[in-house]
C-alpha cells in the first residue's frame, strides 16, 4: 500500500531526529545524530545551519531505511523544530550569511533592555502575548542585519528570514519555500496574535523590513514536496510546528485547561487556553498552540532555560556522571538533598521571573555534602522550577489541571518523574510513546494531507499505555520544600545584582 506512513523530522537543539510512525502513532523507526555547538563569547550559542540540513537528512534516510520501506509509501512528513533560533540566508544561493544564533543565546540582551527602558513592554507583550527577551527571535534579527550590514539589501528582498523551519523549508522541499507556520511566527515578537498577521507597528520599532519575512502558513498544510534528490520519492511535506507546539499537539491536550510538560535542554510547558488568547502578568507566555483550517489556538506557556542541561553540566564540566541516565542512579542513593538546593540558573531565569542577569547558585552546602546530593539537588531543580509554572498557569486560566503530561528525554527519569507528582501534589502522565514532538508534527502531516479530520481518537489510543506516578508529598511537606526553593531562587535574582556593588556599598550594613 503506497502513501500508508507518516514521518516526522525533529530538528533540535543538540541533534536531528526522524521517525516513521503508523497512521495510529505507532513508531516504527527512528535515527538521530547530534551536532556541535559553538560557544564563541560567554553568553553566545551558534550553530552552524549546514549542521541543521545535513544532520537532517541524514536522519532521515537512516530511519526510512531501518523502518525497512520504500519512500513513496510515506504518505507525508511533518517538520517541528528547535525555535526562535534565528537564520539569515541569501534569498538566491540559500548560503546563511553566518552562523544560526540559538534561542539560548544571550547577547542581545542591551537591544531588549533599550526597549523596556523607551517603556514598550506593555505593547510588545499585547501584541504578541509574549515578554521582551533576548530568547525571541526579533533583537537577533535586528542583531544579525546590524553586524553584517544588509538592512538595505533585506528590504531589497535580496535576503531571507527564518527560524529553523523555514531554513529546513527552504532548503530541503523543492522549490524553496520561504514560510513558516503560525506557531513559530509568534515565537518572534513580531507576529500580532490577533491579527494573525506580522504587526507593522513592531516591525517598525525593530526597523525589520516585511520582505525579509516568510509568508506564515497553517500548522497542517501542505507547502510542497521533499526534493526527490533527498529521498528519491516526492514525499508531501504537510505540517510546520515548533517542538512544543507540536508536542502539545501529540500529547492530545485538545481541551482548554490540558497541560504538557516537555523536559529537553530547556523545560517548557503549554497549557491549551481554546480559540483566545489568555492574558498574564505575572511572566508567563500566550502563543500560539496550532492553526489548523485557519483557525487558531492558543496556549499558555512558561519556559524553563535550563532543565537537562543541568545533568549535562554535571557530566561534562563537573565530571560526577558519566551520561545523563546515571543521574538517577546517584539521586537515588541518598533520600533527599541533605539542605542542598541548585537554581541553575546559567542563562538567567524564565518564567515567572524573567530575568536575563541571575546567575546559577547551590546553597545549603555542608561539610558532608556529597555528589548524591548534588544529583538529587539538580533533579529536583527541573521539577521545582515546572511547579513554579504549573502554579501559575493554573491560577490564570482558573482551571486547577487534573494531571500533568510529560515527555521529552529526562521524563524517562523515573525518580524525576516523581518528584514532580511530589512537589506538584498532580499526577504526572508519561505516554509509552514519549517522542510526542515528533508524534504530533507526525500527525499534523496527517492532517495536512487529509489522512484523518480528528488526530484526537489515534493519540487517545496511546494514552492506555501511559505511565502514572503518584503525588506522595503530605501539604506539609510539599510547602517546606517550596520555602526553600523561593529562598535559593532569591539567591539566585540578587547575585549579579549584588556583585555589582562599590567596595563601599558592599561594606555598608
Amino acid at each position: 500500500m503506497e502513501g500508508q506512513y507518516l514521518a516526522a523530522l525533529d530538528q533540535g537543539t543538540t541533534s536531528s531526529r526522524a521517525i516513521i510512525f503508523t497512521p495510529k502513532g505507532r513508531l516504527l523507526a527512528s535515527a538521530a545524530f547530534e551536532f556541535a555547538q559553538h560557544y564563541p563569547f560567554p553568553g553566545w550559542v551558534e550553530h552552524e545551519p549546514e549542521d541543521l540540513v545535513t544532520s537532517t537528512v541524514k536522519a532521515l534516510r537512516e530511519t526510512v531505511a531501518r523502518a525497512g520501506i520504500k519512500p513513496s509509501q510515506i504518505a507525508a512528513a511533518g517538520i517541528a523544530n528547535q525555535r526562535e533560533t534565528t537564520l539569515l540566508w541569501d534569498r538566491e544561493t540559500g548560503k546563511p550569511v553566518c552562523r544560526a544564533i540559538v534561542w539560548q543565546c544571550r547577547r542581545t540582551a542591551p537591544i531588549i533592555q533599550r526597549l523596556k527602558d523607551e517603556g514598550l513592554s506593555p505593547l510588545i507583550q499585547e501584541r504578541t502575548g509574549l515578554v521582551p527577551d533576548a530568547y525571541f527571535s526579533a533583537s537577533k534579527l535586528r542583531w544579525l542585519l546590524d553586524e553584517t550590514g544588509l538592512q538595505r539589501k533585506a528590504e531589497e528582498g535580496r535576503f531571507c528570514f527564518g527560524t529553523v523551519d523555514s531554513y529546513l523549508s527552504f532548503r530541503l522541499v523543492k522549490g524553496h519555500p520561504h514560510v513558516t507556520d503560525a506557531t513559530n511566527a509568534s515565537r518572534t515578537m513580531l507576529f500580532n496574535l490577533k491579527a494573525q498577521d506580522w504587526d507593522d507597528d513592531l516591525l517598525r520599532i525593530f526597523n525589520i523590513p516585511r520582505a525579509v519575512l516568510p509568508r506564515v502558513v497553517d500548522s497542517a498544510s501542505v507547502i510542497g514536496s521533499l526534493d526527490p534528490d533527498i529521498l528519491g520519492a516526492p514525499v508531501p511535506v504537510a505540517a510546520l510546528a515548533g517542538d512544543q507546539h507540536a508536542a502539545l499537539f501529540g500529547q492530545a491536550c485538545f481541551t482548554p485547561g490540558d497541560v504538557k510538560n516537555t523536559y529537553g535542554t530547556g523545560c517548557f510547558m503549554l497549557m491549551n487556553t481554546g480559540d483566545v488568547p489568555v492574558s498574564n502578568d505575572k511572566g508567563l507566555l500566550s502563543t500560539m498552540a496550532w492553526r489548523v483550517g485557519g483557525k487558531p489556538v492558543f496556549a499558555l506557556e512558561g519556559s524553563v532555560f535550563v532543565a537537562g542541561a543541568a545533568i549535562q553540566w554535571l557530566r561534562d564540566e563537573l565530571g560526577l556522571i558519566k551520561n545523563a541516565a546515571e543521574s538517577e542512579e546517584l539521586a537515588a542513593k541518598v533520600p533527599d538533598t541533605g539542605g542542598v538546593c541548585f537554581v541553575p540558573a546559567f542563562t538567567g531565569l524564565g518564567a515567572p521571573h524573567w530575568n536575563m542577569y541571575a546567575r546559577g547558585t547551590l546553597v545549603g552546602l555542608t561539610r558532608g555534602t556529597n555528589r548524591y546530593h548534588l544529583a538529587r539537588a539538580a533533579l529536583e531543580s527541573i521539577a521545582f522550577q515546572s511547579d513554579d509554572l504549573l502554579r501559575l498557569m493554573a491560577q490564570s486560566l482558573g482551571l486547577a489541571p487534573g494531571a500533568l503530561r510529560v515527555d521529552g528525554g529526562a521524563s524517562a527519569n523515573g525518580l524525576l518523574m516523581q518528584m514532580q507528582a511530589d512537589i506538584s501534589g498532580v499526577p504526572v502522565l508519561r505516554p509509552r510513546v514519549q517522542e510526542t514532538t515528533a508524534l504530533g508534527a507526525a500527525l499534523l502531516a496527517g492532517v495536512g494531507v487529509g489522512m484523518f479530520a480528528d488526530p484526537a481518537a489515534a493519540v487517545s489510543a496511546l494514552q492506555a499505555d501511559e505511565t502514572a506516578f503518584r503525588p506522595r508529598f503530605s501539604p506539609e511537606e510539599r510547602s517546606k520544600a517550596r520555602r526553600g526553593w523561593m529562598h535559593a531562587v532569591d539567591t539566585a535574582l540578587h547575585w549579579a545584582k549584588d556583585t555589582d556593588l562599590t567596595p563601599e556599598e558592599a561594606a555598608s550594613p
